[in-house]
């Protein structure tokens, strides 16, 4: 295996500790010519959702990499760590549902190991903080060159943990999705592909306010609500100059009605 030259890091440790920077100096300590990429580290707390889905929106836009992601409420218990090949790359964490959507991303699971060789740990494994001890020895491992059989057994892909489907119907003159993200703008990404804006007019109605169908945030007068098709390809709402999730009061989850 010819390895990887890059590992990028999604985790919600925060910025205010050490725990990122720890992860950072166990990759160098071990593949000291792989470059890290930071997609982030501000996921709130044990929201699994939310870094599968910032997780599988960023992966497309990187390097062939291994890529860490750690958002492990689970951590310490009889939850797996998996090792996931795509044809783009290595996704390495917890197996809790944050990895299927960036594997789907990268071109679908084509083998996935249990992280199982002590070997590939640190000396000591602490119960709350797998992504220093096992995760980022793992990764650093696999970008050196290391084949994921010695990582530890096969798994039947089928087993991988996934998270529920987010909702997407659609009629006549209507859609209706899940809110799967709000960003730091306060947009609000639905599940929805951006396809489902081809059956609405450009006057709409969005949970029973008005909005207008438009390509990016101005088309919309100032506090007005805009839907238009986000970077990822998605169906999504913004304010001109304000946050839709506060005009919506939505969150990650809730169900939006777009109608006109």
């Amino acid at each position: 295996m010819a390895g990887y030259e890059w590992i990028s890091l999604t985790t919600d440790y925060g910025l205010s500790d050490g725990f990122a920077a720890a992860c950072h100096g166990v990759i160098a300590r071990l593949a000291p010519a792989v470059r890290v990429i930071d997609v982030t580290h501000l996921v709130a707390p044990g929201d699994v959702a939310r870094g599968a889905a910032v997780l599988a929106q960023a992966v497309p836009h990187l390097p062939p990499a291994v890529h860490v992601a750690v958002v492990d409420p689970g951590v310490g218990t009889a939850r797996r760590g998996v090792a996931v090949q795509t044809p783009g790359g290595v996704l390495v964490g917890p197996d809790n549902g944050l990895l299927p959507w960036a594997a789907d991303a990268l071109g679908g699971v084509t083998e996935v190991v249990e992280l199982a060789n002590p070997d590939w740990f640190a000396a000591e494994v602490s119960h709350t903080f797998h992504g220093r001890d096992i995760f980022a020895p793992a990764a650093a491992r696999i970008a050196a060159g290391a084949s994921l059989a010695e990582a530890g057994p096969r798994l039947d892909p089928s087993t991988l943990v996934r998270l529920p489907d987010p909702v997407v119907e659609s009629g006549p003159g209507w859609l209706e999705a899940e809110v799967l993200t709000v960003d730091r703008f306060g947009n609000v990404q639905l599940a929805a592909p951006a396809s489902a804006l081809d059956g609405l007019g450009k006057a709409l109605t969005v949970g029973g306010v008005r909005a207008v169908r438009g390509a990016t945030f101005a088309d919309a007068p100032a506090g007005g609500l805009v839907v238009f098709a986000d970077s990822a390809g998605r169906v999504a709402i913004a304010v001109n100059g304000g946050r839709a999730a506060v005009v919506l009061a939505v969150t990650p989850g809730d169900l939006l009605r777009i109608t006109g």
